[in-house]
């Protein structure tokens, strides 16, 4: 199976909603890490996230740029990027964020991760060129490894909100 990466546009918006849903849900919940989020919290969370319309409007949005993995119309990962919403004392608004980037469990392997990183790098490197910021759960060792290698370092932690739950996340910096 072949992927290409090309820009995710409006009418991807059904499909990227139930990505990243499930990249989510495989990532965090029973297949992944198991973090315990309370059941309303969890539906609360992945309503206003997931929903097919809060994915159409973040594809809408001038100030987020978001590529998919594309399999013959099946959409096997995606990254999305924008400007730097974390809060650090360093921040600029001119400076750009990694906000997603995920790959379906049964695609890892295929390099599809780092082919949707290369190409939200070289877009920040454009249109918001100075640090890259990211946040990744603290948990997540393998996300972490992969980011240092890119050459990110942590440079400070935050709580990151899934309904009232908080999980702790850390903030990385690639200058």
């Amino acid at each position: 199976m072949t992927a290409t990466i090309r820009t995710a546009r409006l009418e991807d918006a059904v499909a990227l909603a139930a990505l990243k849903l499930r990249t989510f849900r495989e990532t965090f919940l029973d297949e992944g890490f198991a973090i315990p989020y309370p059941p309303a919290d969890l539906t609360t969370f992945e309503n206003d996230s997931y929903a097919v319309p809060a994915v159409a409007a973040e594809l809408a949005d001038a100030g987020k740029q978001t590529w998919v993995a594309d399999a013959d119309g099946r959409l096997l990962g995606y990254a999305q990027v924008g400007a730097c919403k974390l809060p650090h004392p360093e921040v600029g608004e001119e400076q750009g964020e990694l906000y997603q980037l995920y790959v379906l469990r049964e695609a890892q392997g295929m390099k599809l991760g780092k082919a949707l990183l290369d190409a939200a790098m070289a877009h920040l490197a454009v249109l918001r060129p100075g640090p890259v910021w990211l946040g990744v759960w603290s948990g997540n060792d393998k996300a972490q490894a992969v980011y240092a290698a890119r050459g990110f370092e942590k440079v400070g932690e935050y709580r990151f909100k899934v309904g009232s739950w908080y999980d702790e996340e850390y903030i990385l910096r690639k200058p």
